[in-house]
């Protein structure tokens, strides 16, 4: 059986305020074609498909006409939704009746009974060839929040941990030699984090979280048959996850946020994650997935190889994972590739010569300027330089040798704060930002702002 996994769509987003719509409608259209090319029998989408909870009419469009090409162009297809952190639960659930319909099935919360137990029948869900036989589950696992989770006390979150120690030291799962690396691994610069026991051990939502994903997987394993394999699916920050800075929400619930990779059985083939933009591994684990974000959602994401991933699984175990480069619409540039003096800045304008393209394909541009004083007039010399050039400027970034090492200075005590004056934290806001003392003249007109009735 071959899945295809794919996440953090972010329809209906803007790049400070240039609308992605061409983007995302390049990207779904070569996502057709691809389930086609490939033979796709299961489409996973892990979450986060609009950007806000309340998403424009046209956004939804865009998501509704995808899955009814997908389910004409591939009538066999299985597809999968769950709900991310941006997405509005009951928005996204809201035409599941119609979307069951064309094989689209979508979990966007955790439903419970009447007497209060968790409707596991809702997250386990089975995927079918093109025969119509079973050939896998999936546990369709959305954004989990604290009301969405099993009651478990802290005495009984610190056996949960055990457990999941346990998983983590034992048999996580094996892929076969055929499998095919992804291209962008999450090891270098990966987020430092406290151990999984620590944060697993006493804490109610990590542990309901882990119990949650056992009662799924224990009931996928009543009910599978011999050589069906079992999925996962989860939109989550995972221990040792590398993330965007610029463009992804933190998820802080409790002061805590990352989830232990022993959270997925031994029994479970491969996660597929969603929440993290760059497509990476978690930690050691192969089969454990984020496929990161179609299109560069933020200036920070430029260097990213954004993908989709192809897993093929035979004789319930992974066989293949094959990452499969999403193609860029539109190009992000940064000029230049580090932060520089204005003046090298504009001669890097001046050269830029991207080819030409209508207005809503040319590159959007972030420009990144080194300043050891105030520019008033920077953004009209920027402009100047760019005069007839097919890009469209998003963003001016300033930045200053003096403001990066002022990060690491100590911070102010409550006392010392109350004792500044404006101008003292004027004075010291400017050392700061351009490492020089404030001029007398900005001093002055400082001064006269601050008078009564200026």
């Amino acid at each position: 059986m071959r899945l295809l996994h794919t996440s953090d769509w972010h329809l209906g987003q803007s790049l400070h305020n240039f609308d992605r719509a061409y983007e995302h409608q390049c990207f779904l259209d070569w996502l057709l074609d691809t389930l086609v090319a490939q033979q796709v029998d299961a489409l996973l989408i892990a979450g986060d498909v609009f950007d806000n909870a309340n998403p424009s009419a046209a956004s939804q469009h865009q998501l509704y006409r995808f899955l009814r090409q997908a389910s004409e162009r591939v009538p066999h297809l299985n597809l999968i939704v769950i709900a991310g952190n941006h997405d509005s639960p009951g928005r996204l659930e809201a035409p599941g009746p119609l979307l069951e319909a064309h094989g689209t099935r979508v979990v966007g919360s955790v439903r419970r009974g009447a007497d209060g137990e968790i409707d596991l029948e809702q997250l386990v869900l089975p995927l079918t060839d093109r025969d119509g036989a079973v050939r896998a589950w999936c546990l369709a696992v959305p954004f989990l929040r604290p009301g969405d989770v099993p009651r478990v006390s802290a005495a009984a979150g610190t056996r949960e941990a055990d457990d999941v120690r346990a998983a983590e030291s034992g048999d996580t799962g094996t892929m076969g030699s055929g499998s095919t690396e992804t291209a962008a691994a999450g090891d270098a610069g990966a987020a430092e984090a406290p151990a999984p026991e620590q944060q697993q051990a006493g804490d109610p939502y990590l542990a309901g979280i882990a119990l949650l994903y056992q009662q799924a997987l224990a009931l996928a394993e009543a009910r599978r048959q011999p050589g069906q394999a079992i999925v996962a699916m989860g939109h989550c920050h995972m221990v040792d996850g590398q993330m965007s800075n610029d463009s992804e929400r933190r998820i802080v619930i409790g002061g805590t946020e990352m989830l232990p990779a022993g959270i997925f059985g031994p029994a479970i083939a491969y996660a597929a994650l969603g929440h993290l933009h760059l497509a990476q591994a978690v930690g050691k684990q192969q089969h454990i997935r984020y496929c990161g974000s179609p299109i560069p959602l933020s200036f920070a994401e430029v260097g990213y190889q954004h993908q989709v991933l192809l897993i093929d699984v035979a004789d319930e175990q992974v066989s293949a994972i094959t990452p499969l480069p999403a193609p860029r619409a539109v190009p992000l540039l940064r000029i230049p590739a580090k932060p520089a003096p204005l003046a090298q800045v504009l001669e890097e304008l001046a050269a830029l010569a991207p080819a030409p393209a209508e207005p809503h394909a040319q590159p959007l541009l972030e420009v990144r300027v080194l300043l050891d004083a105030p520019e008033p007039g920077l953004r009209a010399r920027i402009e100047e330089a760019l005069d007839g050039k097919p890009v469209r400027l998003a963003k001016i970034e300033t930045s200053s040798a003096a403001r990066e090492a002022s990060q690491h200075d100590p911070a102010m005590t409550l006392d010392q704060l109350a004792q500044l004056k404006p101008d003292d934290i004027f004075k010291r806001l400017y050392a700061q930002k351009f490492g020089n003392d404030a001029p007398a003249d900005q001093l002055s007109a400082f001064a006269e702002l601050m008078l009564p009735g200026a």
